[in-house]
């Protein structure tokens, strides 16, 4: 196959602008970790919504979407902890319940707009509630702990934002090595939602990700020479159940997207998909990784 040079060229630009939007919102502050992520999140909607009107061969009423996202955009503000605060109202304490009391407003005025209400469909919508709205508001959450671990007789301190892009650096490394590993050696199929993957390249992308992720992560985030084999291993568990789980969520929208029978879930980025493309693999894992840091901190 002959290289495709201006392919090459757009999908290499598209990935520059996103990789340098997603970092400006990961390493600003705190509000622009929120404005990424709420735009993210209403992006992925847009998508979701589109994938369950081709499957249940539907549509919804605009206020029942436009509610529907109001309302699961009321889970990540429940999740801003006391730095979001504007004119001294808390988006947790003062601004979240009047958003879910308008989405749940909106939602209704929906459902009675309609004369016909197709329950599948709007069952998989409420899924959505916890498959997009519910993972942001984790990875709020995640953004803002700062992290005393114990293990054995060493005390790290892991400060707010670190987790996130842990998680996130471990997803592209995965995606990045599999794809490679995959090139090279892949000869037996991971699934027949993805044909294209392989196990080889899927055990080498989790492998490469654990091992990448785990060496670096001490270089990046101490300036002082650093050995500690605990603090190593604990971010290598993160980077483990990041490549695993967010693998599984990869598969996950690829079901979806074949239910639908679409190529992409949107075109946000020219030759890379949409919202759900970029952050399918995101969205399952932040939940399990979620599980875990909270697990350790009992």
């Amino acid at each position: 196959m002959a290289f495709n040079w201006p392919v090459f060229r757009t999908r290499a630009l598209t990935a520059i602008v996103f990789a340098a939007v997603m970092l400006a919102g990961l390493l600003w502050n705190h509000w622009s970790f929120l404005l990424l992520f709420s735009i993210i999140h209403f992006g992925c909607w847009w998508e979701y919504f589109k994938l369950a009107e081709k499957i249940h061969n539907t549509k919804f009423h605009p206020y029942t979407k436009l509610g529907i996202m109001v309302f699961g955009y009321h889970f990540m503000l429940l999740m801003c902890g006391p730095a979001y605060v504007v004119s001294g109202f808390g988006l947790s304490e003062n601004i979240a319940m009047p958003v879910s009391a308008a989405g749940l407003i909106l939602i209704l005025l929906g459902i009675f707009s309609q004369r016909r209400i197709h329950l599948r469909a709007l069952g998989m919508a409420a899924l959505g509630l916890l498959y997009i709205s519910l993972s942001w508001g984790l990875m709020i959450n995640l953004y803002q702990w700062t992290i005393d671990i114990h293990l054995h007789d060493t005390m790290f301190v892991i400060g707010g934002g670190i987790i996130p892009i842990i998680i996130i650096a471990s997803i592209w490394i995965n995606d990045t090595m599999a794809y490679i590993v995959g090139s090279l050696i892949g000869k037996t199929p991971l699934s027949k939602v993805s044909p294209k993957k392989t196990w080889e390249g899927t055990i080498g992308g989790v492998i490469l990700a654990v091992v990448v992720v785990a060496l670096l992560s001490p270089a990046i985030f101490f300036k002082e020479p650093f050995t500690g084999f605990e603090f190593i291993f604990f971010i290598a568990l993160i980077a483990l159940i990041t490549a695993i789980t967010g693998t599984i969520g990869d598969l996950l929208e690829s079901k979806l997207k074949r239910m639908a029978d679409v190529k992409d879930s949107g075109s946000l980025m020219p030759g890379h998909g949409g919202f759900l493309d970029r952050f399918d693999s995101l969205l399952l894992a932040t939940p399990f990784v979620w599980v875990f840091v909270k697990l350790l901190l009992l």
